[in-house]
Order: structure tokens, then C-alpha cells, then sequence
């Protein structure tokens, strides 16, 4: 990681825990069980990377950070809330998120399940109320409508239920990646969108060029997941390593081997810079993010 990506996102998580602190409820606040378990899901912990990216993005375009601080908390309670559902002992089942015991090992699978649903309720308020956020009326619907579609049937809990009727069986490349542009992809698509619904005067070639940007960089961190599932170890994982590989899911390494798996990544990394080229140094943190999301360690 380079030192000027390391430096914003140390800024970026910083900024966002802070973000996400003021936008919960507090705990004293009732139902308080519920409120703390919101609180435990989504603080202190996660590479934030999906707020990492809207505060990426609105610099390239030259938005101010306190204007993104709302669609970054949106983008991230959504994420929280998927991770949360996705632990539940009816989906992947599994104990360990970001380090901790997963929301319904520490508290119960049904606050679990209201957990999730309350941030996800919570992440449409903030788009539809949160102060800080300056862009238009419609700019403010767009934002809605574009993390609505990234979240539902037709982005990452579409992409689940794939996933979840895939496990045992065999998918062709085009049917693996597309489960992933619905399941991680659409999310990170989302969170590259809301930086660019804010501005409302952008070229909307820009805006498709920063999108597709997106799209090759949630492929690319579903593919180094699937490598590090692998490779990697639960202490360093956050998570339970091999979890994925024990539920005989369908990865990019059981179709392409490791070697191909990191091949893939590397081309889906040059394919997100070339959508860059329009932009100059301007755009040099959102390079370095591709670069790092196929290096990383976790």
C-alpha cells in the first residue's frame, strides 16, 4: 500500500467511525439490546472500505469529504447489516466477523436478525434526511434509488440467494462472476455512485467511466476474498479461514486454480485503471485502491 493511500484511508476510517457513531442510536436510547447491538455490529472494526471508496471518488471529483459523510454511513450500514445476515446459523453460520463474535453469538439470533434490519432501515433515513448532505432533491432520490437496487433482489440479496443455491454444485466462469456483480459488486458499485449522484453537474461519460471502474474492482475483491479464504488465516482474516471451501462454494480458485485466480485479479485491476485514464493525479488514491485491494492481506 502506498503511503499517500495509507495516510487517506487512516483519514477515511477515522472520519466514517466517527460518521457512523453520531448517525446510531444510543445505547441508553430504548430498545436498548437493540441499539447496542447495532452499535457492537458496526463500530470498531472492518477495513471500511466501501465508505473508503465514496470519499475516494467525491476527491477525485472534487466534493468536499463532509458532504459524502451521509451516503458513506449508508453504504456502510448496508454492508454491516448483509454481514450480519450473511453470519446467521440459516446462511453461512459462522461465529467470527471482523475479529468478535458474530451479532447473534454475542447477543441472539432473532436481535441478529432486527439488527440488521434496523440498519438497513436506518441507511434510507440518512439518505433521505441526513443534514450534511448537500446535493439536490434529485440528486438525494437518485442516491436512494441507486443503493435501493444495489440492495435488493437485483444487487447483493439477489446475489446471496445465488450463492446460497450454488453451494455444491458447479458454476461456469460467467455464472460465478455474475453472482459477484450481484452479491460484492453492486455494492461497491453503489458506493463509487454516491460520490458521483452528489455532483450534480458531472459529464455522464464520467460517471460511466467511474462506474465501470467500480465494476472491475468488485469482481477483483470477490476474486483476492476467494484467494485468502485460501491462502490465508483466521487470526489474520478477521474471519473463519476456509470457511467457503468447507461449504463447497463455488470460488474463482476451485474454477481457475490459484494461479488463474490471481491472474484474473491482475486483469480486472488494469481493466479499473483503464477507465481512469480520463482523470489525471486527480484520480491516483482510486489507482492505488485497485492496486491494494488485490494485494491486501485480509
Amino acid at each position: 500500500m502506498s503511503n499517500a493511500l495509507k495516510d487517506y484511508l487512516d483519514f477515511c476510517q477515522n472520519r466514517v467511525e466517527r460518521a457512523l457513531d453520531a448517525r446510531l442510536p444510543s445505547e441508553s436510547i430504548l430498545p436498548q439490546k437493540l441499539h447496542r447491538a447495532m452499535r457492537y455490529s458496526t463500530l470498531d472494526g472492518g477495513k471500511r472500505m466501501r465508505p473508503m471508496l465514496t470519499y475516494c471518488t467525491g476527491k477525485t471529483l472534487g466534493i468536499a469529504p463532509e458532504a459524502l459523510d451521509g451516503p458513506a454511513c449508508a453504504v456502510e450500514f448496508i454492508h454491516v447489516y448483509s454481514l450480519i445476515h450473511d453470519d446467521l446459523p440459516a446462511m453461512d453460520d459462522d461465529d467470527l466477523r471482523r475479529g468478535k463474535a458474530t451479532c447473534h453469538v454475542a447477543f441472539d439470533e432473532a436481535t441478529a436478525i432486527l439488527t440488521g434490519d434496523a440498519l438497513q432501515a436506518l441507511a434510507f433515513e440518512i439518505l433521505a434526511n441526513d443534514p450534511s448532505i448537500t446535493a439536490t432533491a434529485e440528486g438525494r432520490l437518485k442516491m436512494i434509488i441507486a443503493l435501493t437496487k444495489a440492495s435488493g433482489s437485483q444487487g447483493m440479496v439477489g446475489g446471496q440467494a445465488i450463492d446460497l443455491e450454488s453451494v455444491g454444485t458447479k458454476l461456469t466462469l460467467p455464472e460465478l462472476e455474475n453472482m459477484h456483480i450481484h452479491k460484492t459488486g453492486a455494492l461497491i458499485r453503489a458506493s463509487v455512485n454516491m460520490a458521483t449522484l452528489a455532483k450534480a453537474d458531472i459529464d455522464p461519460d464520467v460517471a460511466k467511466k467511474l462506474d465501470n471502474y467500480a465494476k472491475c474492482i468488485g469482481l477483483s475483491f470477490q476474486v483476492k476474498d476467494d484467494i485468502l479464504d485460501e491462502e490465508s488465516d483466521t487470526a489474520t482474516l478477521g474471519k473463519t479461514q476456509g470457511k467457503d471451501q468447507d461449504n463447497d462454494k463455488p470460488t474463482y480458485p476451485a474454477l481457475l486454480g490459484l494461479a488463474g485466480a490471481k491472474q484474473k485479479a491482475q486483469e480486472l485491476h488494469e481493466q479499473a485503471l483503464d477507465n481512469l485514464n480520463i482523470f489525471g493525479s486527480e484520480a491516483d488514491l482510486l489507482r492505488d485502491l485497485s492496486l491494494y485491494i488485490i494485494q491486501r492481506d485480509h
